[in-house]
């Protein structure tokens, strides 16, 4: 009875290790499959690479320099004149603040450094503006907010709503 049951068993091994051998030849279909998929997707790939034009050269001395002046941010606001001569539709601001002292404490400093220094007043936010200077068009004015941005890193221009 013994011997039957090694036999069994023997059987049973050699037929679960002999079913569960998978063939080389699936993995081999497979993988040519695989293959095949990426060499078609390769060669659509380089069917569709658009056509450049060359970059045409030119002198420097051809070269047009445009200053881009209308994507300075402005920000509107409608301010009363509180302390100076006027401003006009362009103003450079270098601080806000919301106690009048601060902003004459501003203004003298400003004053002292050769600056025609102003304060205005956005009643709308209650906040006092110190102006450095004024000017008529966006191009000037743009020009001295970057002068003042060395001393005052968060100057920016003010459009007057009048």
């Amino acid at each position: 009875m013994k011997k039957y049951m090694v036999l069994c068993a023997g059987l049973c091994l050699a037929m679960a290790l002999t079913g569960c051998k998978s063939k080389e030849s699936a993995y081999k279909q497979a993988y040519e499959k695989a293959k095949a998929a990426e060499s078609a997707q390769q060669e659509t790939e380089e069917a569709e690479i658009p056509v450049v034009t060359p970059v045409q050269t030119r002198p420097v001395t051809e070269a047009k320099v445009v200053d881009n002046v209308d994507n300075v941010a402005v920000r509107e606001e409608r301010v009363t004149m509180v302390n100076g001569a006027g401003v006009r539709n362009f103003s450079v601001v270098v601080g806000s603040f919301s106690v009048i002292a601060n902003a004459e404490g501003l203004q003298q400093r400003l004053k002292n450094a050769g600056y025609s220094a102003q304060i205005v007043k956005n009643t709308d936010r209650n906040m006092y503006r110190v102006v450095a200077s004024t000017f008529d068009d966006k191009a000037s004015a743009v020009q001295s907010r970057d002068q003042l941005r060395s001393s005052y890193p968060d100057a920016w221009l003010l459009y007057n709503l009048k």
